[in-house]
């Protein structure tokens, strides 16, 4: 048995693509909403999903939540801003036939103000989304989760790609590094980690030169470049907030 798991704040714009793609394969949807004020609940409930409500507890947290509501042998785990592409359906319904490989990687390609981005630090951005469900839960700093194996076997990639909907403008992208970096700075600092003139000065910049050359960035045209300076951007964001932090400077 398979279940899909998804997480939801206000997402009525892309949660119909999401729950389409796996819609009619498999067995179960789980949807963990954080009391969304738009369609989200309504579309959700109309395409088949299971749903549950609760105040967001962070990102790794309420994935975990919503974990723990799934019923399946195997969990597939995705955002509400992604869709599974007809060669990635193939492929993990060959994977859970069998029962040596316990996890599956998978290609993550991300489209970007509407051009699939097929380079720089974003691609091809493998993710462990299908695992066994008694052997996995997410880990990670927020937010940035991942899920975190209790076996020691590596996890097989799957053929085909998560098609990821990320930002449909650049203001949207802006408004979410200073979602994020603000979300990082505090886990960072509750953490005990500290910053540095170096780490705001010298880790953007990799972050740029890493994306946009070594990572051939600039393949993807004028929105890898975009990118990369974002990537940069986000980059400085997160060090300049935890060093603001520990100067007693309050972050939004």
């Amino acid at each position: 048995m398979l279940s899909v798991v998804i997480i939801t704040f206000n997402e009525e714009k892309n949660i119909e693509r999401c729950l389409a793609s796996v819609k009619g394969w498999v067995d179960e949807i789980i949807v963990l909403d954080s009391f969304s004020t738009d369609a989200t609940v309504s579309i959700a409930t109309e395409m088949g999903a299971k749903i549950s409500q609760q105040k967001f507890a962070g990102y790794i947290e309420q994935k975990n939540d919503a974990l723990n509501l799934a019923t399946g042998d195997w969990v597939l785990c995705l955002d509400a801003d992604e869709a599974i592409d007809e060669q990635l359906k193939a492929s993990i319904l060959q994977a859970i036939q069998q029962e040596k490989v316990l996890a599956f990687k998978m290609n993550r390609c991300t489209n970007y103000c509407g051009k699939f981005i097929k380079h720089g630090s974003w691609y091809p951005d493998r993710k462990l989304r299908l695992f066994k469900r008694e052997l996995g839960k997410w880990g990670g700093i927020n937010p940035h989760d991942e899920i975190i194996m209790s076996n020691a076997e590596a996890p097989s990639l799957l053929q085909g790609a998560i098609l990821h909907y990320s930002y449909n403008t650049l203001e949207e992208h802006i408004q979410q590094n200073n979602k994020f970096s603000t979300i990082s700075a505090l886990a960072y600092y509750n953490r005990g980690k500290k910053a540095s003139w170096f780490k705001m000065i010298v880790n953007p910049c990799w972050a740029f030169l890493h994306g946009y050359i070594f990572k051939a960035g600039f393949l993807d045209g004028f929105e890898g470049y975009v990118i990369a300076k974002n990537v940069a951007h986000l980059t400085f964001l997160k060090y300049y907030k935890l060093y603001a932090l520990h100067k007693g400077i309050p972050v939004k």
